[in-house]
């Protein structure tokens, strides 16, 4: 349809130079020499112009192809200067170039939606050229969680980690794996998954980042939860008994002594019970302690100052601050800041964290405490307690959250497991970042 119009020119010229070859010939034929002073004329001017059409067709398609080659579509075709028989196909010519257009915004559009979408997504995302290894794509949630602002290519991550490096150049197409990074002090979980994709002639491979700490956390608090309930069920109901029948056994051994006036092997023997009955009742106190990670299942939500929490927390603490000697330094650059919690139980893990911090400094010649609030890039509410105490290997840093493990003597292991299930009823989280010989920070972030 777009070039119908120029078929029919083109046609029309090809049949006058039939024509005119026609009658050339039939001049000649019937020997009209004297005719091929007009014939021979007429037939040049007919060659010349269809040569001359042709020519500018020729030129026509030759920039129109330039165009496209350049994807230039917003070349114009000027249809009402063009000669009449050149009109039908340059208005094609711009017809395409519109469609064109319309197919290059819409790619563009879809390509910036995705790029919103790839920006918006927690999950860090990684494309590059298997062959060279270069660098197709990098999200921002990549940069932040891996804290690499730019990579050439996939290799140059080999420097910055080559653990994470290796995870990935030997995953395959498909398969996917958890991998442990450190980050500021911090141990995270990385599920990263692989899959290919092929784009003018050359393999990429995808690669997606996925931050699970928090989800095993909460996997893991679900699973602690199940064996303390189970465990402390079947302690109790065994161990109580023992307590009560030492006790029993303990009266009835003293009124038999008074009625026979007995001692010596019965004193031995009452002494043994009371070791049997002290026990006992120090192991179901013990068992009682831990159901308190099981009791908390509600939260009453309420908006907070921060700076009210760390005004209560700072009178509580000081005199045991001061007898010890120990400096507290509270830094709130934003008075209003405010956090939805459960301040009872807030202030039960600020106090658990503080008691440490205490105990972390007490070796120290200039102990401090540093009691802190800031506001995430994310929006949500960070609260730290930094201390320059002794620190902790990363070995200790990975197991103080586990229930039951104390690095003090007579700790019982419970004070940073329910901290860690209080802010993951909170919807929030609990990190620590700890240098032996340095000191520690514990961080609390709640959502806003």
């Amino acid at each position: 349809m777009i070039f119908k119009g120029y078929e029919t020119r083109l046609i029309a010229r090809v049949a006058l130079l039939f024509l005119s070859l026609l009658g050339l010939s039939f001049i000649i034929v019937k020997g009209w020499y004297e005719m091929l002073i007009i014939g021979i004329p007429v037939i040049a001017f007919v060659l010349a112009d269809m040569i001359q059409f042709q020519k500018k067709a020729h030129n026509e398609v030759q920039q129109f192809a330039e165009s496209v080659h350049y994807r230039d579509f917003s070349r114009y075709f000027d249809v009402k200067k063009a000669p009449v028989e050149l009109q039908p196909l340059r208005k094609g010519f711009n017809d395409i170039n519109t469609t064109f257009k319309t197919i290059s915004r819409e790619r563009e559009t879809q390509y910036q939606y995705l790029q919103k979408i790839l920006e918006l997504v927690d999950t860090g995302i990684v494309s590059y050229e298997q062959e060279t290894g270069e660098i197709g794509w990098l999200n921002e949630s990549f940069k932040n969680t891996f804290n690499i602002p730019y990579l050439k290519t996939i290799h140059s991550l080999q420097k910055r980690d080559e653990e994470l490096y290796n995870a990935v150049l030997a995953l395959k197409p498909g398969d996917s794996k958890v991998v442990s990074i450190t980050r500021n002090q911090q141990l995270f979980k990385i599920l990263l998954t692989a899959s290919t994709m092929r784009s003018d002639d050359k393999v990429y491979k995808l690669l997606a980042f996925q931050n699970i700490s928090e989800a095993l956390d909460e996997t893991e608090s679900k699973a602690w939860q199940k064996l303390l309930n189970v465990m402390t069920h079947e302690i109790m109901n065994s161990v109580a008994p023992i307590s009560s029948l030492a006790d029993t056994l303990k009266n009835r051994l003293k009124i038999y002594s008074e009625k026979n006036n007995k001692g010596g092997d019965l004193d031995d023997l009452e002494l043994g019970i009371d070791t049997i009955k002290r026990r006992s009742e120090g192991l179901l106190k013990f068992t009682e302690s831990y159901r308190n990670l099981n009791k908390i299942t509600s939260l009453d939500l309420k908006r907070v100052l921060v700076r009210d929490l760390f005004e209560d927390l700072s009178s509580l603490m000081q005199p045991t601050l001061t007898q010890k000697n120990i400096e507290l330094d509270i830094v709130l650059r934003d008075t209003q800041m405010a956090v939805n919690i459960d301040r009872e139980l807030i202030e039960q893990v600020l106090i658990n964290l503080l008691v440490n911090a205490i105990e972390a400094v007490k070796s120290v010649e200039m102990p401090v405490i540093t009691l802190s609030a800031e506001l995430t890039k994310e929006g949500r509410q960070l609260i730290k307690i930094a201390d320059n105490g002794t620190g902790m290997s990363a070995e200790l840093v990975d197991k103080i959250f586990i229930p039951f493990f104390s690095t003090r003597k007579t700790g019982s292991g419970i004070g940073l497991s329910l901290c860690k299930q209080i802010m993951m009823l909170h919807k929030g989280s609990i990190k620590v970042q700890s240098v032996e010989g340095e000191g520690s920070v514990f961080s609390m972030q709640f959502v806003s």
